[in-house]
């Protein structure tokens, strides 16, 4: 279920997002492979200022071109951060946020947070779409599909990580339904 809206004051320039998908695993291990130092499975990290509970990577965002062909994406630079862990009954949350490597200014930053449950991870949060009040409106008109295909890769990237099998599950492939 994914739900792309404006915010209700268009001064903000941001854009809602929220990607809900099915997903069984276990919390433990979902929280020790979202919480541990080590996420090759989001790229390489990189130095996280003094005091900050997040981590930072530098990884590669994926949007899928077509559904038929995933073998087509496009791929963009870019800075993800990863909070810690926090429960949040009946799982927990992480803080998440991404923003480009490069040319920031031409490509949306997004800041949200993960929920984790038993059943469904859950991403939400909004994103600013390049261009201040028209990229909003381009946004509405056609850019969301590209915010929602790469939120929606996002999402199978953690499910493959965080799987309590190998964690190397393809991550262009859906989640297993639960």
């Amino acid at each position: 279920m994914t739900s792309s809206t404006p915010v209700s004051d268009p001064g903000d320039h941001a854009v809602h997002l929220r990607l809900v998908q099915p997903w069984a695993g276990d919390l433990a291990t979902a929280r020790e492979r979202l919480g541990g130092a080590a996420a090759e499975w989001l790229g390489n990290a990189v130095d996280t200022p003094a005091g900050s509970a997040a981590r930072r990577f530098e990884s590669d965002l994926v949007l899928p071109m077509r559904e038929q062909a995933r073998h087509m994406v496009l791929r963009k630079a870019a800075v993800v951060e990863l909070g810690r862990p926090k429960s949040a009954p009946p799982g927990f949350v992480v803080d998440v946020s991404w923003r480009s490597a490069s040319l920031a200014p031409l490509f949306p930053v997004f800041v949200g947070s993960l929920q984790v449950t038993d059943r469904e991870l859950v991403l939400d949060g909004y994103y600013a779409p390049p261009g201040g009040e028209i990229g909003v409106i381009l946004d509405r008109a056609l850019l969301n599909i590209a915010a929602r295909g790469t939120a929606r890769w996002f999402l199978n990237r953690v499910a493959g990580a965080i799987e309590a099998d190998s964690g190397e599950r393809d991550a262009s492939r859906p989640a297993r339904p639960d």
